[in-house]
């Protein structure tokens, strides 16, 4: 997935559309924060696997949950954990000291 900002959006907005010739995702952000996702198509519907690709790389930068990829990417829930773990994306992530905090609550 190819990131642009705001700005170099406004600079250079043929970047979207040679983005979408070579078949890449877009992610246009404001600082720092996703505002448009840019999907190419082939024979107008997502080019196959885009969806997917978009969902697991948008959960793996922490910008949607783990449900809202899965239904973006058309998967139900445990075939995108599925998924995410084939791409070695970690589908469960604690805060520091979480799982420390777990792992007392089960005792010595």
């Amino acid at each position: 997935m190819h990131t642009l900002t705001d700005d170099e959006l406004k600079r250079e907005p043929a970047q979207l559309l040679d983005d979408a010739y070579r078949g890449q995702i877009t992610l246009v952000t404001t600082d720092g924060q996703a505002v448009l996702i840019t999907v190419p198509l082939e024979n107008g519907a997502p080019a196959p696997g885009a969806l997917l690709d978009m969902a697991a790389q948008l959960y793996d930068r922490g910008q949607i949950s783990l449900g809202r990829a899965a239904e973006i990417a058309g998967l139900a829930y445990g075939d995108m954990m599925d998924e995410l773990g084939r791409r070695g994306i970690a589908t469960l992530r604690l805060r520091p000291g979480e799982l420390e905090r777990e792992l007392a609550a089960f005792g010595p």
